[in-house]
């Protein structure tokens, strides 16, 4: 992505450079028809950018305190509509490249508090299901086991074939042996 962004990044400043130099060329051709305009917007970054220019260049090659000569008004008005013009074009660039790094940094922070709550949620599901846990493991320690059920019907079996493997006694009290020794048994259990 980040590859893909520099290119479009090239062209969007190019299509803004291209649609800003008319804006430019507009802004040039008032500064030179306009008295006010030339005297006051035009002249004195020209002249400023010229004193400097030659300033440098005369430090460059060894020639110390030379005084520059101003440039005429027709030089100047000129360099300074090109200056302006070339200003223009600088600030709407650098205006989009602001705006688009304020767009990408909401775009940031936009995912990143997408994502903190993402992490919420799933803290608090988190939470809950170890809550949900705990419950579970409580009901199955107080549930009796199932081995013990499983224990008390073999026990149950056992005395059953002891009964049957003695004289068959009367109805009545099978029935009341049988609930007596159930009874016990449901007994010991509730107590393990």
């Amino acid at each position: 992505m980040v590859v893909g962004a520099f290119p479009m990044a090239k062209l969007l400043y190019l299509g803004i450079r291209q649609v800003s130099k008319p804006l430019a060329n507009r802004i040039k051709e008032a500064a030179r028809r306009s008295e006010f305009f030339k005297t006051y917007i035009c002249l004195p970054p020209a002249q400023l950018y010229h004193w400097v220019e030659m300033r440098t260049k005369m430090r460059i090659m060894g020639f110390r305190g030379t005084v520059i000569k101003p440039l005429n008004e027709e030089a100047a008005a000129e360099l300074g509509a090109e200056l302006l013009g070339e200003a223009t074009i600088f600030i709407v660039g650098g205006g989009c490249l602001v705006l688009e790094y304020w767009r990408h940094q909401a775009h940031q922070r936009h995912k990143e508090e997408e994502q903190r709550a993402a992490w919420d949620a799933m803290q608090d599901e988190v939470g809950r299901l170890a809550l949900a846990l705990e419950a579970l493991q409580a009901q199955m320690q107080a549930a009796p086991a199932h081995s013990a059920l499983e224990e008390l019907q073999a026990q149950m079996r056992e005395v059953r074939a002891q009964l049957c493997a003695q004289d068959p006694p009367s109805a009545a009290q099978e029935a009341s042996a049988a609930q007596a020794v159930s009874t016990s048994k449901l007994q010991e259990s509730a107590q393990v």
